[in-house]
């Protein structure tokens, strides 16, 4: 049988992350063949063991051997945390207690500032905080408090991979995937409503990303209420991820909804560039019963707390502020401006995003219905990094993250980015 018949079928059948297929399967591919003479692999998410995608393997080729491929692929900025929060790190880091276990829900003077800033900032004057080792653990964290393996879920795409694959991990198999408007890509409430009145069981939770990743919108408010109330209607549970509150643009405004069936999802990392801290925070309704208690017996048995001396650098970042954030965010906008101009070559109709986040979401030709060659052939002729469309539920597409790179690196990125598409568009994937 070997070792590989006695692994958990959750985590065999869970989608292989393409930032890990990237980066980790790449440590062993140092002496990776150029990509004419690696083997291509039809499915990206083969399970088999040993099993390298095309495009992870040349990827991680060019990760390794330090060429210079313009990031445009991983969700991050390329700033770091404000001076307030380096300099608390500086002070602490000394102190005993920074390396003591801290409470369940957080570095108390950390909670009542996230408490008052989400009564300030975001509206939201009934939540309780519990702090976790970024916002992905707690999305992971509301998956195991709140589902059953037998319950249904939704997710609109194109979707947050890693949302997905909690799911997946947690032996969740019933993940109803609904549909967004293709001209504008926000969720199709329509069909959310029709469908959490017909499906029996409700699906147990819904979950959507505001700002989009991967799709780089905004939820309009009214739109958002009125996803909330459907889902108060059918007792379903809705899960809000506001890891991009701040990455707003051109007159678009971020919004949150509370109820005791809401839950928000809030990070540090992209704000003020604490990717490798990991520090996020789950924004819970006081009014729903029972559920800060099952909260803490899944962060008991996770992370007990957030790495305590990653909380007090939040509490730097706080101190800053968000008027900070927006400074360091009005950097990005001749970013998102020199890359849509490179995506042009598609058509207007099939350039989205750009409202928020740091994303562009765009379509390929339909004659290139596998996104993953695409971008794998980008990589090696046009040494730019692309995600594939297909990681986030909708094949023939990529996504483009300008958060990431200078303005000059940019520059550099949108004429081979550009290069690359009248390429693809004029003769095909040659060379």
């Amino acid at each position: 049988m070997g070792s590989y018949g006695r692994l958990a079928t959750r985590a065999l059948d869970t989608d292989v992350p393409v930032m890990v297929k990237i980066l980790e399967l790449g440590q062993s591919a140092k002496d990776a063949l150029p990509l004419g003479q690696c083997p291509l692999i039809s499915d990206p998410y083969a399970h088999a063991e040993g099993s390298f995608s095309r495009v992870g393997f040349y990827l991680s080729h060019c990760i390794l051997s330090h060429q210079s491929y313009p990031g445009m692929i991983q969700g991050a900025v390329y700033w770091k945390p404000p001076e307030e929060a380096l300099e608390k790190v500086k002070q602490v880091a000394w102190e005993p207690s920074t390396s003591r276990y801290g409470t369940h829900e957080g570095l108390p003077e950390l909670t009542e500032a996230l408490v008052s800033k989400l009564r300030h900032e975001n509206k939201l004057h009934n939540s309780g905080v519990m702090v976790t080792a970024g916002s992905n653990q707690g999305f992971l964290n509301l998956v195991l408090t709140l589902c059953d393996v037998a319950d249904s879920v939704v997710l609109f795409a194109p979707y947050f991979f890693n949302a997905y694959m909690s799911f997946q991990m947690t032996g969740i198999n019933n993940i109803l995937v609904g549909p967004s408007n293709p001209t504008t890509l926000l969720p199709d409430a329509d069909w959310l409503e029709e469908k959490l009145s017909e499906t029996k069981p409700v699906p147990k939770l819904v979950s959507i990303v505001n700002p989009g990743n991967p799709s780089g919108i905004c939820i309009p408010e009214p739109l958002l209420q009125r996803i909330s109330d459907i889902c108060r209607r059918a007792s379903s549970w809705l899960v809000v991820d506001n890891a991009y509150e701040y990455f707003v643009y051109d007159g678009f405004k971020h919004s949150c909804v509370e109820g005791n069936h809401v839950i928000n999802l809030f990070s540090f990392s992209k704000a003020y560039g604490m990717m490798g801290w990991r520090v996020g925070y789950i924004a819970y309704s006081l009014e729903a019963e029972g559920l800060r208690t099952q909260l803490l017996k899944v962060q008991d048995n996770i992370a007990i707390c957030a790495p305590m001396i990653s909380q007090r650098a939040a509490l730097g970042c706080l101190e800053a502020g968000h008027q900070w954030v927006k400074i360091q965010v009005k950097h990005l906008l001749r970013n998102k401006e020199l890359l849509t101009k490179a995506l042009s070559p598609l058509g207007e109709d099939a350039i989205k995003g750009g409202e928020g986040a740091i994303y562009l979401w765009a379509k390929l030709p339909d004659k290139y219905p596998n996104d993953f060659e695409v971008v794998c052939w980008f990589a090696q002729k046009h040494g730019v990094m692309l995600l594939p469309g297909s990681a986030c539920g909708i094949p023939g597409c990529i996504r483009i993250t300008y958060g990431m790179l200078r303005e000059t690196e940019c520059e550099v990125a949108a004429k081979r980015l550009r290069s690359g598409l009248e390429e693809l568009i004029r003769e095909g994937m040659v060379g």
